[in-house]
């Protein structure tokens, strides 16, 4: 897709437009994060069925997301997003309907399918508004999921508070979310392929550069999946705290990912993408040995900020970069996010199951290491660095910087 020019007025209200699209999709995570006790037991699974269950939205993801680049090329970028978005809100209604664990794990992988599809055409669409606006903007859009992730999940707890069916939250939430984020999408950039392009493959492996960037992305979410789930139980059982001292380490961890975000595109254009997550990393490395060593619970969350603040810029740069390695941003974006979604599925239990077999501790030095692999790594992020198209004046033409 290529050979617009596009205003830079019209550009800089895409960008507000996939900020919002983004918070959206964000806040159907939290809504549906919030009420899985419910659905757990209005399905009437175990807790081991529900671990099973809670695999399928990765699965459901893994296999949909390269269907994203071809129906992009077919409708076009704006009409694509426009119905993926709906389709994921509306999809929220359905894991709360499940009456058992069959249903449950055909409701979250339709839930997850319709995830990943959405997740790749707004990140192709944010590559593309970065492009065209010659500045980082991919960590703040993440930022905005992250913000939106946070708001979907207090009201889900209140909604859990007073008590209320998750069908009808569910129904509400969607509803609501479909409306906005259809609205939204109304002023995203009207992307159209060109009449010689040809039409991606609907199913493909992802190209060579998009699985070096995925590896990165890899370690970074893995990281996230493992402190997310396992932070508070770490400081409860290796140093004895309270739970809600416990709890509280999983709300700074997610606090400072989600500020991070939405000040990392400064550092990004400042320092190249590259350089920004080599220090990331670092960061990360070191919060994660801060953790192993704390014999106090305050040195514990401190390593835990800091690995979240290390963490937090490092997925967003790397579909930024996916989606400048190649001809096809599509395809590389669905392959890096294909790679991330794995992580996050195989952390919770590869955490769990090291810490059965030793401690957590143990675990944690894990992740210590993949922390690591981020600073050695991040060269293959220099796609995200090349030179992008400048623009000074406000009613300035934006040209399609690729062939």
């Amino acid at each position: 897709m290529g050979g617009m020019v596009y205003d830079l007025r019209e550009v800089r209200r895409a960008r507000y437009a996939v900020a919002a699209v983004f918070a959206v999709h964000g806040a159907v995570t939290g809504s549906f994060a919030t009420r899985v006790p419910w659905i757990q037991d209005h399905a009437g699974v175990s807790a081991g069925q529900l671990g099973l269950a809670l695999a399928f939205p990765a699965l459901g993801a893994s296999v949909a997301m390269p269907l994203a680049g071809s129906i992009t090329h077919r409708f076009g970028a704006r009409n694509a997003l426009r119905g993926l978005i709906a389709l994921w809100t509306l999809a929220l209604i359905l894991p709360s309907l499940a009456p058992n664990l069959l249903t449950l794990c055909l409701a979250l992988f339709v839930y997850g399918a319709t995830a990943g599809m959405a997740d790749v055409a707004m990140n192709a669409l944010g590559v593309e508004v970065e492009t065209r606006l010659g500045r980082s903007i991919m960590s703040g859009l993440h930022g905005m999921w992250s913000a939106g992730a946070l708001v979907g999940s207090a009201a889900g707890t209140l909604a859990a508070h007073l008590g209320s069916d998750a069908r009808l939250h569910h129904a509400l939430a969607a509803v609501t979310l479909t409306l906005l984020g259809v609205a939204a999408c109304q002023w995203v950039l009207d992307l159209q392929p060109a009449e010689d392009e040809e039409p991606p493959p609907r199913f493909a492996l992802p190209p060579k550069s998009a699985l070096l960037i995925g590896a990165v992305g890899f370690c970074a979410v893995f990281a996230e999946g493992a402190s997310l789930d396992w932070s508070a139980v770490y400081l409860r059982d290796q140093l004895d705290t309270s739970a809600g001292l416990a709890a509280a380490c999983t709300t700074g961890f997610t606090l400072t990912m989600a500020v991070a975000r939405l000040v990392g595109d400064r550092v990004v254009d400042r320092y190249g993408s590259v350089r920004t997550v080599r220090f990331s990393g670092v960061l990360a490395t070191l919060g994660g040995l801060l953790i192993i060593v704390s014999d106090r619970p305050a040195l514990a969350m401190a390593g835990f900020a800091l690995l979240g603040l290390g963490i937090a810029v490092v997925v967003p740069l790397c579909f930024a970069a996916a989606g400048r390695s190649g001809p096809n941003p599509s395809l590389a974006i669905a392959g890096v996010a294909t790679i991330t979604y794995t992580s996050g599925l195989i952390a919770p239990s590869a955490i769990g199951g090291i810490a059965q077999a030793t401690s957590l501790m143990v675990s944690f030095c894990l992740v210590t290491v993949l922390s690591f692999g981020i600073v050695a790594f991040a060269r293959v992020l220099r796609a995200g660095d090349r030179e992008r198209p400048k623009v000074s004046r406000p009613d300035a033409a934006v040209p399609d910087p690729r062939p």
